[in-house]
């Protein structure tokens, strides 16, 4: 069998980054990773697109990122995309609808220390990227730590521990043992329905906010008079929201009548949000606020972004988040 073709593109973060007098900063290339990962397999080709902690990824770098990988999909039969942690999760997310139908893996990983610390655990997970982009269903993915996960799917949950990463309501979509890459059978991955169109128009206008007691409605009223175009809201467990004395389910009922859409999701980790269940999610339903269902904040505010970019209204975009587009949300029958 012929060696898989293989890019790696790098974009900086901690995978890449050095000790300076202002902390630690990107500076290795893509190059110098490889070097520090040997004997792999694999025909590869490096390419530098970005150096900078991940922090500092932001729509501007998205569309880059994605543009990359699309002029590049044809060329190669998958490609590795190293990237900084804090942000990893957003980017998978987002790319996952820029690049909608894509022909290959594309994996995105990187590292909780440098490349060039001893016990780091980026060769670890440079490794299992490229063999991830070697054998896995087109797509967009994120390896880390000896697991495979659905990019839209996942979520930074630590730190500092090598572990920082989980598949949030679905299960990895494989994992390594002493087998190799173990893929679970159970999942069923989003097929692709068409050619891929880079597709990176989006609206950048939107908010994430986490509801607490006493959080002053004015406050979305007083965004949305400052540009915002939609708001995701991580309500109280299955979604609730408050209405006495200060009336979040009147304020999103009004923002939907101009509108702004609302999107209702959990601040709970796991598991789905669900609006039927108490009056206080029934009444924001009844209001017009639209259910993220189970999907991950990251997901649900990188879907808002792509679908408003694309000029849907309120009516377009609680249709968009009733469809699982690219395995994001798990649809209720």
């Amino acid at each position: 069998m012929a060696e898989k073709k293989l890019l790696l593109l790098s974009t900086g973060g901690t995978i890449a980054s050095a000790v300076s007098d202002e902390g630690l900063i990107p500076k290795e290339s893509g190059e110098d990773l490889l070097k520090r990962v040997s004997n792999l397999p694999y025909d590869i080709d490096v390419k530098d697109i970005l150096q900078l902690d991940s922090s500092n990824i932001q729509p501007e770098e998205w569309r880059k990122i994605a543009e990359k990988i699309y002029e590049y999909r044809n060329d190669y039969d998958g490609i590795v995309l190293s990237h900084g942690t804090d942000t990893m999760a957003y980017t998978a997310s987002m790319l996952s609808f820029m690049l909608q139908n894509i022909e290959i893996p594309v994996v995105l990983t990187g590292s909780q220390v440098p490349i060039n610390v001893v016990l780091s655990d980026a060769p670890d997970n440079l490794r299992l990227a490229f063999a991830a982009a070697s054998v896995c269903q087109p797509g967009i993915y994120l390896a880390f730590d000896r697991k495979i996960m659905l990019g839209c799917r996942s979520v930074k949950v630590r730190t500092i521990n090598f572990d920082a990463f989980e598949s949030v309501n679905v299960p990895p979509i494989a994992r390594v043992t002493s087998d190799g890459i173990v893929f679970n059978k159970d999942i069923k991955l989003p097929k692709n329905s068409g050619k891929c169109i880079l597709n990176t128009k989006i609206d950048p206008h939107v908010a994430l906010i986490k509801l607490f007691p006493g959080f002053d409605p004015a406050l979305l009223e007083a965004m949305v008079d400052n540009g915002c175009k939609g708001i995701v809201i991580e309500g109280y467990g299955l979604g609730g929201m408050n209405y006495i004395r200060r009336n979040i389910v009147g304020c999103i009922g009004n923002l939907i009548k101009n509108n702004i859409p609302v999107i209702a999701s959990s601040q709970c980790l796991y598991e789905r949000s669900d609006l039927t269940k108490y009056e206080v999610g029934r009444l924001a339903l009844l209001e017009g606020a639209i259910s993220a269902q189970d999907m991950t904040s990251e997901s649900a505010i990188t879907k808002l972004m792509w679908g408003l970019g694309q000029g849907m209204n309120v009516h377009e975009i609680s249709q968009f988040f009733a469809t699982d587009v690219v395995g994001e949300v798990t649809l209720e029958n």
